[in-house]
């Protein structure tokens, strides 16, 4: 239990149905459509579509969308790919032989196709209770009438809005500048591909003017789409992987996503007595960071488009022993050579779940802060920038190729305790989450914390891409003195890592949520 007269927040509990987002208003649309006779699938599509208009620069319709659902009345999960692929005239042997070695973040090449529309438009039909057009109203409603800026929000807009450039500076910048805290911003050209999405289906994104838009936009900035690319995206189910961690069963997606490398992580932990140390002390901050370093650098050698990734190779108990066996809790490894798009990313989180016992896990991302900072010239509809995370080497499982989909980050997580569904919940911070999901699963199984203390607990994160060990404030000078003592190079960002949500069910019915402060966001129930 959190001490009471330290600043905190408590747990939120409710037994008919709960929402814990990153920001507070998708949060209660969430629960207002659950109390509308609305399902968790309803729920979590509405505030996902909502969080792109109250989060621009972190997602929207122009990017990617995963997902977990434990069905009603049920104990299996099941698995939800809508991630977008390269166009098909895209190929990792034409950028070598242009001299380019690294796909930009900024390039018009790394504007995957948007596959969260496909997804949001199938998970409604197949799982919804009131139909997509209920699901998107919310989010047509805030962006026609506008949504005040919250201050995690428009943090995030100083920080990353100096990249929006032409029609992207046109609709996601105020007068030139970044929105500030309690500004408005609006986007009418949102709202009216929403409107045409809840009335004609994914045919009102892929076809039709708005594909228009979107094709015409991308190759006037020299991308390499067509109209045929936008019509064969579609979104797939997949079959969960998962690891037992100290009685826990951690659930994740297979590649493209990074979930295979928490698995990893949690399998390197397991050969480590990280119940008796101190959760907030250097020596699990120390192993952590080591178990990253060797997990990362396997996923960074072996995860890419599902066709493709090695995946047996990153669900290996062997490998994960060796690998155990690498670590030297007293000095720190040299960092391995950094991945694809190895950079701090922004992304949002969400789950949800009902009285009838349908949970969700939903993560929707445009990769770094604004995507690649263009956008379409009608609409304003933001390019995501995830191709940046495929490689251009000849033969590796990740290079680029078109029709293929890139390693992503983000990843949706739940937990299951003897078959059961324990928790639903999820880790922002682009690279941290494989770490992140790990860090909180350690957190509740570990030291016995509760889902709110679990996610207020300081973090720190082993960076591929500059080999340093970023850190929060949170964490104490002793602390801070030990890992350099052990040979970390230690940052400090300015923002901090990461951000989560989490949704606990209790045996007695009951939903516990709990809402990371590191975002403007709430847990709601009712």
């Amino acid at each position: 239990m959190r001490d009471f007269h330290t600043p905190g927040r408590s747990g939120v509990f409710s037994v008919n149905g709960m929402c814990a987002t990153s920001h507070p208003l998708a949060a209660r649309e969430a629960v207002a459509i659950m109390e509308a006779g609305g399902n968790a699938m309803d729920a979590a599509i509405a505030a996902a579509v909502l969080l792109g208009i109250c989060e621009p620069g972190s997602t929207g319709i122009g990017g990617d969308m995963f997902a977990l659902i434990r069905p009603a009345g049920e104990d299996r999960i099941v698995g939800f790919n809508a991630s977008g692929r390269a166009p098909r005239a895209l190929d990792a042997a034409l950028l070598r032989d242009q001299g380019v070695t690294v796909i930009g973040t900024e390039s018009p090449h790394a504007a995957t196709l948007p596959g969260a529309i496909d997804g949001f438009c199938k998970l409604a039909e197949d799982w919804g209770r009131k139909g997509l057009a209920a699901s998107l109203a919310p989010a047509i409603r805030y962006a026609d009438e506008g949504v005040p800026v919250a201050p995690r929000t428009a943090f995030d807009w100083k920080n990353n809005g100096g990249k929006l450039k032409g029609d992207g500076a046109k609709f996601y910048l105020d007068n030139g500048a970044p929105f500030a805290v309690g500004s408005i911003f609006r986007a009418p050209g949102q709202a009216e591909v929403l409107r045409r999405v809840a009335k004609n289906g994914r045919a009102g994104f892929y076809e039709g003017e708005v594909m228009e838009d979107m094709v015409d936009s991308l190759r006037a900035l020299g991308g390499l789409y067509d109209a045929e690319d936008f019509a064969a995206t579609k979104s797939e189910y997949c079959d969960p992987v998962s690891a037992t961690y100290q009685g826990l069963e951690l659930v994740e997606l297979p590649p493209n996503g990074q979930g295979v490398t928490a698995l990893l992580i949690a399998k390197i932990l397991s050969h480590f007595d990280v119940a008796s140390m101190d959760p907030y002390g250097a020596e699990i901050a120390h192993l952590e960071a080591e178990a990253t370093k060797l997990a990362y650098d396997a996923r960074n050698r072996f995860v890419g488009d599902p066709a493709t990734a090695q995946t047996d190779r990153m669900l290996s108990d062997e490998a994960a022993a060796r690998l155990a066996a690498l670590i030297d809790m007293n000095r720190a490894m040299p960092t391995p050579p950094p991945g694809a798009g190895a950079a701090h990313k922004d992304t949002v989180y969400l789950t949800t779940a009902d009285r009838d016992g349908m949970v969700v896990s939903m993560i929707y991302s445009i990769f770094h802060g604004f995507g690649t900072g263009l956008a379409s010239a009608k609409f304003g509809i933001n390019f995501q920038n995830r191709g940046a995370g495929f490689v251009l080497t000849e033969g590796h499982p990740n290079e680029l190729k078109g029709g293929k989909r890139p390693l992503h980050t983000i990843i949706p997580a739940m937990i299951r305790k003897e078959g059961k569904l324990f928790a639903s919940y999820g880790v922002m911070g682009g690279q941290y989450q494989s770490t992140g999901h790990v860090r909180v699963l350690s957190n509740i199984v570990n030291f016995g914390m509760d889902p709110q203390e679990a996610l207020d607990a300081p973090r720190c994160f082993a960076e591929l891409a500059d080999g340093k060990l970023h850190i929060e404030r949170g964490y104490g000078a002793e602390v801070r003195a030990a890992l350099e003592a052990k040979g970390h190079v230690l940052h400090t960002p300015d923002t901090p890592i990461g951000g989560a949500q989490m949704i606990r069910l209790h045996e007695s019915g009951v939903y516990e949520g709990a809402s990371d402060p590191r975002k403007d966001g709430a847990a709601i129930g009712y």
